[in-house]
């Protein structure tokens, strides 16, 4: 694990490592509509939390874009996992950016409202959906902010990047004065 960035004013960390690893109370999941299995982080959380995941998913019934919701983290260190379904980009005309933002604010609330005080996030829609990296990094950098002023019983945001590359246009996201 590689803590490359952390704020305790703010109560945000930037760190690059497996998510599934993490000691905090929720983490999210870069989730499909369906909340089935897929690859990338979503293949390896449900590998990590074991197969009752993917039937609690599946009795869910699904998720729209821009939304999110809440399991059990079975075999996981945490103990929710938030199923957060971000946007395939299009363009940027799609309301991608909005969907985006939401996903990640619906994550937040979800968490807080089952009883967090911790959650962590991978870098949603960046992988397989196609979103640009330093546009969604601005994006979560600036949704982990909010989700944190909304909730002051919040302890802590992290922002899970799985490469070093990832790492870096996060970084360069928490250093701009937005």
């Amino acid at each position: 694990m590689i803590c490359a960035m952390t704020d305790p004013a703010e109560r945000l960390q930037i760190l690059q490592g497996d998510i599934t690893r993490l000691d905090v109370d929720a983490i999210a999941n870069a989730a499909n509509e369906s909340l089935l299995p897929g690859g990338g982080v979503c293949g390896a959380i449900h590998d990590a939390a074991g197969p009752g995941l993917a039937r609690e998913c599946a009795a869910l019934g699904g998720c729209p874009t821009g939304d999110a919701r809440l399991t059990g983290g079975h075999g996981l260190p945490a103990r929710w996992v938030v199923h957060a379904v971000g946007p395939v980009w299009h363009g940027g005309d799609a309301g991608e950016d909005a969907a985006l933002a939401s996903c990640y604010r619906r994550s937040v609330d979800l968490a807080v409202e089952a009883g967090a005080r911790s959650v962590a996030f991978p870098a949603i829609s960046t992988g397989i959906f196609g979103f640009p990296l330093e546009r969604a990094a601005r994006i979560a950098v600036a949704e982990a902010r909010a989700g944190l002023s909304r909730h002051p019983g919040l302890d802590r945001v992290v922002l899970c990047c799985f490469s070093a590359g990832h790492l870096a246009a996060y970084q360069r996201a928490a250093a701009r004065p937005d």
